[in-house]
């Protein structure tokens, strides 16, 4: 995805939530930061961008957001589960946000397996208001490109809510 599209979808969001009156916390793992790096590019983000978590590892994920051992036990941490407890996680451990966004996935070129090929990522969303909602793509193309692409489906969530 070209960057100037990049940019035009984070200044769409930054309005949006602005208008809305939330801030918003990123929970990136296959990201590592992409799309908290996208919102604080645009100046005055400042504003409704509380901050993100960069969940890397497993134990991060624990730790940092309070992804259960047990989600990731049964489920892995490329999982609508893992994703649902990042996102939820992002909203209990940072109290100033009302909205988190969170994407863990098999960016590649190696770790994929049948069950969870190169390009699976999966997406969660938690609303103060209780509200969440999770999605799972299949990307295709390069690391650099399947993870823009997470970049564009995050963003495009957080200005869908």
């Amino acid at each position: 995805m070209p960057d100037n599209d990049i940019a035009t979808l984070t200044g769409q969001v930054l309005e949006h939530l602005r208008r809305s009156g939330r801030r918003l916390v990123t929970v990136e793992s296959c990201t590592g930061g992409l799309i908290g790096a996208a919102l604080s590019d645009i100046p005055g983000s400042s504003d409704v961008l509380e901050g993100g978590f960069i969940t890397y590892s497993n134990a991060l994920k624990m730790s940092a957001v309070s992804v259960p051992e047990t989600v990731l036990a049964q489920y892995g941490a490329v999982s609508l589960q893992t994703a649902q407890a990042m996102a939820e996680g992002g909203l209990l451990n940072a109290a100033g946000a009302d909205i988190a966004v969170s994407v863990t996935g098999i960016a590649g070129p190696g770790g994929g397996s049948v069950t969870k090929p190169v390009g699976t990522v999966c997406f969660g969303l938690a609303v103060r208001t209780g509200l969440s909602s999770v999605v799972q793509c299949h990307f295709a193309g390069n690391r650099s490109s399947i993870r823009f692409q997470a970049v564009q489906q995050a963003l495009q969530m957080v200005l869908n809510a």
